[in-house]
């Protein structure tokens, strides 16, 4: 056995676990963990990113939280977090974790972060039951415990959800005592028991959470003290111990009645009377005991001239206790020589010596008796036999007969009022044969209103019911009779006309079929009249809850979703919200989301309600997709399902640079004509950009080298890219042109470009033209910049062309008048030509493609 005691166990045990959470957050949370208490107000900042990672930020998640993408702080939404929603099946011992995704760092890492939701004491402890019952023999020792099986719930975590409980109104009769190590609630009873002295306490439960700011709940303890036999029978004080009957008393009658008490309860309390075993055998043979209700009764008739005194001892026996005894002592006087006579005079309403009364009168003078008879009896007086709400008053030799108070029909609807004669002999009072009997009925007033047998009713329903169904039946009861008790039943006047009530029979049904989602509970409230005047009624109320079922299939808040994203999203990004709802509850309205029929790179996110991508885009595979969604929800027996299309639009970004197709390289090269007219068309430049819009429009300029040579005489036209002749040529245009050409798209905010050089060999004489090499580029290396419009080119004229150049200088001086009049004709024979060429100018730059054997050699 060891030494320690339980609260160094206890603080061992402690620190045991403290440590193991330590250690246990430590492992969760890595290098980057956040703790944020929940219910934070919206913009509370929660954490930041930035002492872990390098701008810039952006969180995947913004349910709960929203991220500063240059900062990398995040703050709370106006959506707030509560732990005990978020994660209702975690107990207490264990943390709440949401993890939140981030694309960091300018690389675009993603990472994946936990951020721990801490508790805090917004949730009071609830006792399940309002009131808790026990029962306690009242023979219990002091220091007897019982286990309270109806504890309260807390569903915070830590001290927050540790609860304390107390007494309040025990009056030092119960006390409570709370294990620490075991969950229970213990009731101790600290004082003795006594049922007869009080058979029931209640008393106020009170748990407390160990909150900063304690919560507390309070039920109803009521401990009902049952009953043991620890009382015996004993006879009362005014059980009569003496009595005296007349000579000619006759058969039945009451002489008298013995009354015993117990002070336990049922079957503990029952008394049974009995004669004892000594009594003698004449008056075993006069007189008779009931065993029940103590009535001593002659068993014949007396015709006795004699006195006569007999004893009976009288026995009350209780379970498991000895026998109570006393003895009453019956003697008999000789018969009376006449017999006397009551005369009645009535006041009240009667008929046939029966007087009629209502009930709840006040105290009224009935009749008006007088003793007449034998003068012997001048010591007589009259008297009531037994307890009645009646009482005789002498006056003037006579007796007034009164209501002792005022009748109630309910209670008892008809009363004998036993008038006998008593002469006063000596101490003993003596009954004398005459007697009389008077009949009281008591006439019903409407003076109770219709009674529920509950206060209020409730019942659950399952909607979508067959009209007419019966739901419950009310019922009322009216202690008054005839008229005054015929109760009737009736709904409130606010009622909805779908529920209806048989007034006779209280019979409840609903005429249409229940709709939870348009109504869950409803609350109805019967009346019941009675027939009386004026009448009396009372009310009820029923509380009727409609149970759901799966009558809804989900809805989609569209039934085509249309999206846009760029093409340049990273994986997993967001596409947009994809909203259903369903209007059942629980299971029923439990809606999931999947894609169908597509096979787009798009997954749904049913934790937020959005579609996202799950691989790259590329708007030049595909530019839009269409795909469907199916919601189901989680209802029984049948689950029920809906669709929605939805259309994803990729949006195009820059990320293609145009590609020439014509010419097909650098080294291309192509003649043209020396005499070619100013405003042909030598050449076309082609190009495509497989993006569109704005990123796919292309232009065409030429950039001169650095310094710029001598003009050019090629233009080239910077939305088609025909190369026409800005000029007539001469003879100092003959030789290599080299065009460096530029070709642009039109994206923002920076464009993208390609190059070509376009080779031109200007010659007297249409000869196939050859490239060794292709041209180097000696300008400036930044083409992105707008070039200069000039139409600069780089011109190599060959050797052969200066000596045909030096020739034809001879010859055109040695014959200027023939060469003139030969240019003026031929000039006129080109314009005409060129007007028939304009006509055919658009076709041919549509056939450039089918010139293109034509325009270059065999590279």
């Amino acid at each position: 056995m060891g030494h320690g005691t339980p609260d160094n166990m206890n603080r061992a045990g402690l620190l045991q676990n403290l440590l193991l959470l330590v250690h246990l957050r430590q492992i969760i949370c890595g290098s980057v963990c956040f703790f944020v208490p929940e219910e934070q107000e919206p913009g509370t900042l929660a954490g930041s990113l930035s002492k872990h990672f390098p701008p810039p930020y952006q969180l995947l998640t913004q349910e709960y939280l929203w991220m500063d993408k240059n900062t990398g702080n995040f703050y709370t939404t106006e959506q707030k977090m509560d732990r005990e929603a978020l994660c209702p099946k975690e107990t207490k011992a264990e943390e709440c974790i949401i993890l939140h995704n981030a694309i960091v760092r300018p690389s675009g890492d993603l990472i994946q972060f936990p951020v721990i939701i801490e508790d805090i004491n917004d949730n009071a402890p609830h006792f399940e039951n309002s009131e808790i019952h026990l029962r306690v023999s009242e023979d219990v020792t002091v220091g007897t415990s019982f286990l309270l099986d109806d504890q309260a719930q807390d569903r915070d975590a830590g001290l927050n959800g540790e609860l304390q409980y107390h007494l309040e109104d025990s009056e030092g009769v119960f006390g409570l005592k709370v294990e620490e190590d075991v969950p229970f609630i213990i009731l101790v009873v600290q004082t003795a028991l006594d049922r007869e002295t009080q058979d029931q306490y209640q008393m106020a439960l009170v748990a407390t959470d160990c909150g900063a700011d304690p919560l507390s709940a309070t039920a109803t303890l009521i401990v009902t003290v049952t009953d043991v036999n620890d009382n015996c029978p004993s006879f009362s004080s005014d059980s009569p111990s003496s009595i005296t009957i007349p000579g000619d008393s006759p058969r039945n009658m009451l002489v008298a009645q013995v009354r015993a008490t117990d002070p336990d309860s049922g079957p503990n309390a029952a008394i049974v009377y009995s004669l004892s075993p000594k009594v003698s055998e004449r008056a075993k043979k006069l007189f008779s005991l009931d065993s029940l209700t103590g009535y001593i009764r002659l068993t014949q008739d007396l015709q006795s001239d004699n006195s006569e005194e007999l004893v009976l001892k009288v026995l009350a026996s209780g379970h498991h206790c000895p026998p109570a005894d006393m003895q009453v002592t019956i003697s008999v006087l000789p018969k009376a020589n006449q017999e006397l006579t009551i005369k009645i005079g009535f006041i009240a309403e009667h008929q046939n010596q029966t007087m009629l009364l209502p009930e709840n009168q006040p105290p009224t003078v009935l009749a008006v008796l007088e003793l007449e008879g034998d003068s012997s009896f001048k010591g007589s007086c009259l008297a009531i036999e037994g307890k009645v709400p009646f009482t005789l008053s002498p006056q003037n030799g006579k007796y007034l007969l009164s209501t002792s108070k005022p009748l109630d029909y309910e209670l008892k609807r008809e009363h004998h009022i036993s008038v006998v004669v008593h002469e006063r002999s000596g101490e003993v009072s003596v009954i004398v044969p005459s007697r009389h009997v008077i009949r009281v009925l008591v006439a019903d007033v409407n003076d109770n209103a219709p009674h529920f047998l509950q206060s209020h009713y409730q019942l659950e329903v399952g909607e979508n019911n067959q009209p007419g169904m019966s739901l419950l039946q009310v019922s009322a009861s009216d202690a008054d009779s005839g008229y005054n008790g015929r109760v009737t039943y009736r709904l409130d006047k606010h009622t909805p006309t779908i529920f209806n009530i048989d007034p006779v029979t209280g019979q409840l049904s609903v005429l249409a079929a229940l709709d939870r989602e348009q109504q869950g509970v409803h609350k109805l409230t019967v009346l019941a009249q009675d027939s009386g005047s004026p009448p009396l009624e009372s009310l009820t109320t029923v509380s009727i809850r409609v149970l759901d079922q799966n009558d809804n299939a989900p809805v989609f808040l569209t039934p085509h979703f249309i999206f846009f994203i760029p093409e340049n999203v990273p994986p997993f990004a967001q596409v947009g919200r994809v909203g259903v709802t369903d209007p059942d509850e629980g299971e029923n309205g439990n809606t999931e989301l999947h894609v169908v029929s597509s096979s787009g790179p798009f997954v749904v996110d049913n934790t937020q309600g959005t579609l996202r991508t799950n691989s790259n885009l590329d708007r030049e595979t595909e530019d839009h997709y269409e795909l469907y969604l199916l919601a189901t929800d989680h209802g029984h027996p049948i689950a029920l399902t809906s669709t929605a299309r939805v259309t994803v639009f990729v949006e195009d970004i820059n990320d293609n640079q145009p590609k020439v197709i014509l010419p097909s390289s650098n080294s291309s090269c192509l003649t043209v004509s020396l005499y070619a007219m100013a405003g042909t068309m030598v050449t076309k430049i082609y190009a495509i950009d497989e993006d569109s819009g704005l990123n796919s429009e292309i232009t065409y300029t030429v950039v001169p080298p650095e310094p710029a040579q001598n003009s050019c005489p090629f233009r080239v036209d910077s939305r088609s890219g025909n190369i026409t002749l800005a000029k007539q040529l001469l003879q100092k245009d003959l030789g290599m042109h080299h065009l460096f050409i530029v070709v642009r798209d039109g994206g923002k905010p920076f464009p993208l470009y390609s190059t070509i050089w376009v080779n031109l060999l200007v010659n007297e004489r249409m000869e196939p033209c050859h490239l060794e090499r292709a041209p180097t580029w000696t300008g400036t290396p930044n083409l992105v910049q707008t070039p200069s419009r000039a139409p600069m080119c780089e011109i190599k004229i060959p050797r052969s062309a200066q000596l045909t150049f030096l020739a034809g200088l001879g010859l055109m001086l040695a014959s200027t008048c023939l060469i003139g009049v030969t240019v003026v004709l031929y000039l006129k024979w080109r314009r005409s030509c060129l007007r028939q060429s304009k006509r055919g100018h658009t076709e041919e730059n549509k056939i450039s493609f089918r010139l293109q054997d034509k325009y270059y050699s065999d590279d």
